[in-house]
Formats: C-alpha cells, sequence, structure tokens
C-alpha cells in the first residue's frame, strides 16, 4: 500500500503542479509559447499543442486514468519546450548555485517515473492502459 500511496503522491505532485501552467496559459493566452515558435520558423499554431502537455496530459495523470498516456505527454511538452527556449541552460548555473533548469528536470523525471511505474492501485484506471 506504501507503493501505491507514494505513486499517488507522485501524480498529485507532477500532475497538479503542471496543471497550474496550464490553467494560467488557458486564462492568459499562448502568445509567450507562439512567439518563441515564431523565433524557431515554427507554426503559431503548433502553440495549442502546450493544452494537451499541460492540461490534458496532468488531469490524466492526477485522476490515474491513462496517466502513462498523460506523462507522456507532460514528458513530450517538457523536453519541446527545453529544445525550443532552454538549451542554452542545459549545464547553467543559476547565481544562488541551482540547476538553471531544474523545474524543467522535476517536470520530466517524475512524468517518466509514472510513466514507467504507472499510476499505482489508487487510480480511477484499473485496466490494462494504466
Amino acid at each position: 500500500m506504501a507503493e501505491d500511496f507514494g505513486r499517488l503522491m507522485l501524480r498529485l505532485g507532477i500532475g497538479g503542479m503542471m496543471l497550474f501552467h496550464g490553467v494560467h496559459k488557458l486564462f492568459n493566452g499562448l502568445d509567450p509559447v507562439a512567439a518563441m515558435l515564431a523565433s524557431h520558423k515554427l507554426p503559431d499554431a503548433l502553440a495549442y499543442a502546450v493544452y494537451f502537455g499541460e492540461i490534458v496530459g496532468p488531469l490524466l495523470v492526477v485522476l490515474g486514468l491513462f496517466a502513462r498516456v498523460g506523462a507522456f505527454l507532460i514528458a513530450a511538452e517538457v523536453a519541446a519546450l527545453v529544445a525550443l527556449g532552454g538549451a542554452a541552460q542545459l549545464i547553467a548555473v543559476t547565481p544562488d548555485g541551482g540547476y538553471a533548469l531544474e523545474l524543467e528536470t522535476l517536470y520530466l523525471t517524475g512524468a517518466l517515473a509514472i510513466l514507467f511505474l504507472g499510476p499505482g492501485k489508487l487510480a480511477i484506471a484499473k485496466g490494462r492502459f494504466q
């Protein structure tokens, strides 16, 4: 039971915190994302994919309904974000000694842990495609 509770805490932490980013974009728009895409000569319409990685994925993870799919969406979104906007910071350290991409690394590794571990028994989905 402790392992399942640990998986629940992981799902609530990663999914719940990522959901804040998605809700912020839902209410304030995707202009910063569209600008980042435009700077790489990518179509603005790709900005809407952020909603999958920051709203759909986190909701699936938190609920434990197709949590592995949700975790994949989160991981893909964070990896794309780092590739487009944070690649220069891959080996950077902040002035206070922290890793420059620590939040992105936490989301990425947490999502990958959920992807590999699955949601556990404290989830809505109990079937094959947890």
